[in-house]
């Protein structure tokens, strides 16, 4: 390393860069852009050293924009994204037919010169006088690497760019310095190195490895003479010579690489003339970059996973700080996507939901405890054409999802159970929960004076034959709309909103819910991602867990591979295990005996709760075991369609439930990915039975008996008039579809389906509603047929 001459004067290296800033650098300049006039020398040279002096010392190498690679939890490739593709490779794995092409037609002495060529910068100063503009330049391999740099550091911004490629005096000053300090740095082998990573051969391709991989298919190493004297042609202008829209234009361009090679003496003329009678013998690769090209269908979650990291300050104090991180790339982001849950996910939704239907269907599994996203899917693909869209119905705006999240329906019900229970009411508790009854008022709220009724609002149950009184347990297996308004009458609005707060479920938007007593039946647009996360709450006994989605993100640096810090699950307790365990009960009997039954596992401890929600424009089911938790949204993104009368995934519908698309969506999706697992059992709780006798329609052992059946495609209201000894002969009139003792005398075929109901249903929220009795007299006959 040279060294400074004692008292602080200029090295040997720095003198002669000194001289060359003053004797050669505007003549060098002159030649790179168009100022013939041969009086501006003395100008250029005049103002040139002070400038030089003053450019900083030290150019830092950028480090390159590469792909970053996402990985599922097994470590296999979901994705890979970036804003430039490029693949940063050693020398040593560039074939040298590519190193001795490149530089023969850019820098053809290259070895031979420092960072500036003088020889050639003469030879362009004559011609560019000669011809008025400029007919050649001067640019070493060194200056246009350093012209790299600045492209580089620039990134995606018009601004910079176009400041690091204008074609000024201040900028060649300052190319020009850095490519004597490079030169001295780095060396020969390494500048080439470095140039041919960072160059731009066109195509999206950045770096002589992708582009390689984009028009041969092939590793950079592998090259032969032909393909790298194409490669190295289209450097120039990889527009003009773009070999995938215009091969005549590329043939001549590779040819006069060729020629050049033969000319400095890199190959023989008869190699050159060889190579020049080859075709071009491309093997296009489409570019494989973006969340569009995900395995598995994880389109959604791979998105997620990049909103994740843009808007988390683990990964960078500003927005703009993450951005340009994430856009760099050469990260590789492991995480927490399970290939069984995520597999399960996608083959469900496809079966049940074609993307051609006029809605949708989202899903998404968490694990209970952890926060971990397992899979997250739905039925319209990502994408810009038809039948396909770019927003992820399962998470909030915030990570690209709809505005505001779609109303749950009779899925918030259980928040609104967990609130009373913690503040202490029991499981037992009875309202009597008529047909149909006005908003309570006043209901007393946290944040502002009471909640009043001043437009005389009702709220209304499903059907007529639905009056109280009720207890919790019969309340939330059949979903009774009076009987949660009432109870959030009785205890008030604030203990379900702070509930709600400690389980972190927020609008769509990101506010928090607004405190009126229409929430308890699910006016609010939530996420199925939310949901997920918020019923995880009650399967891990009362603690909610932040989702997570990354588990490790390694960055590539240099040769170095390098750890950066990811955000981490925060667990804290929403309720306590009591609490949870009596939900956890309820919403068992939801699937034993209640509006889920056709969403219910058959091989382990599960739960959860339908949800259908004003003119059925949103049917949900939200469920879990001990160690999963999923929810499942259908309807429409805009809001625009009825589900009554509908055709889903090939079946008709007079009218959708929670329990008849979701459900099934949600049963299927959870027993693939849960397939193999451990299946624990929920710590249960006694709820007493309720003890009205024959009330609401119940029957005795027979129709109990009969109401075991479950009625699975009965009719809508099989067992409205009955509950007889023999099941309920009236119940025939509307009973079960497939013959089902449920409904009709035993033994005879069904009704088949009922008509949907004619009477009115004013308010809000349609519910999905409760089946018949599952187990005996106890809670034998319901309603005859199942109603969803």
């Amino acid at each position: 390393m040279p060294k400074k001459r004692s008292g602080g004067g200029l090295s040997a290296t720095q003198q002669a860069a000194k001289f060359l800033g003053v004797s050669v650098l505007a003549g060098a300049v002159m030649a790179g852009i168009a100022l013939p006039a041969a009086g501006a020398l003395g100008l250029a040279a005049k103002g040139s050293v002070k400038g030089f002096d003053e450019i900083p010392a030290n150019l830092k190498s950028p480090q390159l924009s590469q792909r970053t690679t996402i990985l599922d939890s097994q470590g296999n490739q979901i994705a890979t994204v970036y804003s430039r593709d490029r693949t940063v490779v050693d020398l040593k794995d560039i074939s040298p037919y590519m190193q001795k092409s490149i530089v023969a037609i850019e820098d053809s002495r290259f070895y031979k010169h420092g960072a500036i060529d003088l020889k050639g910068v003469l030879r362009a100063l004559n011609k560019n006088a000669q011809s008025g503009g400029v007919a050649e330049g001067a640019s070493t391999l060194t200056q246009q690497l350093v012209k790299n740099y600045f492209i580089e550091e620039a990134g995606d911004d018009p601004t910079k760019v176009a400041q690091a490629t204008q074609q000024t005096l201040g900028r060649k000053v300052r190319e020009l310095k850095y490519a004597i300090q490079i030169e001295e740095k780095l060396g020969k082998k390494k500048i080439l190195e470095n140039y041919l990573n960072i160059t731009f051969f066109g195509e999206q391709a950045y770096g002589v490895e992708a582009a390689s991989q984009r028009y041969f298919s092939k590793h950079a190493k592998d090259l032969n003479l032909q393909e790298a004297a194409l490669l190295a042609g289209i450097v120039q202008s990889p527009s003009r010579y773009d070999p995938v829209n215009d091969e005549a234009e590329a043939t001549k361009r590779r040819n006069t690489v060729l020629q050049r090679m033969a000319e400095v003496g890199d190959i023989s003329q008869g190699e050159a003339d060889k190579a020049m009678a080859a075709p071009l013998g491309l093997h296009v690769s489409q570019p494989k970059n973006g969340c569009i090209t995900a395995t598995r269908g994880a389109a959604f979650f791979c998105k997620y996973v990049e909103h994740v990291f843009l808007n988390d300050p683990t990964f960078g104090k500003t927005s703009e700080d993450r951005a340009k991180v994430w856009n760099k790339g050469g990260l590789t982001i492991r995480t927490t996507l399970d290939p069984q849950a995520q597999d399960s996910v996608q083959a469900s939704l496809k079966d049940h939901v074609n993307k051609s239907d006029t809605v949708a269907a989202a899903s998404t599994l968490v694990e209970p405890g952890t926060g971990k996203v397992l899979a997250m899917g739905q039925s319209k693909p990502f994408g810009y054409g038809k039948n396909e869209t770019e927003y992820n119905f399962s998470v909030d705006r915030a990570w690209g999802g709809s505005n505001y999240g779609f109303p749950t329906g009779s899925t918030f019900k259980p928040f609104v159970a967990a609130a009373a229970i913690e503040g202490g009411k029991p499981a037992t508790q009875e309202y009597s929960a008529p047909y149909k009854m006005p908003y309570p008022s006043p209901v007393q709220r946290c944040s502002s004076g009471p909640y009043r009724n001043t437009e005389h609002e009702e709220v209304e149950n499903e059907n007529e034959s639905e009056k109280g009184p009720y207890r919790m347990k019969e309340a939330m297996a059949k979903s009774i709309n009076t009987y949660f308004v009432q109870l959030i009458s009785d205890i008030g609005l604030c203990p379900v909103v702070k509930m709600t707060d400690a389980m972190h479920v927020v609008q769509g938007d990101g506010s928090k819910l607004p405190e009126t007593p229409s929430i308890a039946l699910g006016a609010i647009g939530l996420s199925p991602l939310t949901m997920a996360e918020a019923y995880a709450t009650f399967a891990s006994r009362g603690m909610y867990c932040t989702p997570i989605a990354i588990t490790s993100i390694t960055q590539k640096v240099g040769d170095e591979e390098e750890s950066l810090p990811v955000p981490r699950s925060t667990c804290s307790r929403a309720m306590s295990e009591k609490t949870a365990d009596t939900v956890n009960t309820l919403l068992r009997g939801v699937i034993d005996s209640g509006t889920g039954q056709e969403a219910g596992l058959n091989d382990r401890d599960n739960a959860g709760k339908t949800g259908t929600t004003d003119s059925r424009k949103n049917a949900w089911f939200v469920g879990y075991t001990p160690n999963m938790s999923g929810a499942v949204w259908v309807g429409s993104a805009r809001q625009d369609v009825q589900m009554t009368n509908i055709t889903i995934g090939g079946l008709f519908h007079p009218l959708v439930y929670g329990a008849d698309v979701p459900g099934p969506i949600w049963k299927d999706a959870m027993t693939g990915a849960l397939s193999g697992k451990s299946a624990p059992d929920f710590n249960l709780v006694d709820i007493p039975d309720d003890d009205h006798g024959d009330d609401h329609g119940r029957g005795d052992d027979n129709g109990g008996n009969d109401g075991r059946n479950r009625g699975r495609t009965g009719g809508l209201i099989g067992g409205l008039f009955g509950g007889s000894a023999n099941g309920g002969a009236d119940g025939g009139v509307f009973g079960g579809a497939n013959g089902n003792t449920g409904g009709g005398t035993p033994g005879n075929p069904g009704g088949g389906t009922a008509p949907a109901p004619t009477f009115s249903v004013p308010g809000n929220f349609i519910q999905g509603q409760a089946n018949g009795g599952r187990n005996g007299a106890s809670n034998g006959g319901g309603n005859g047929g199942q109603r969803r």
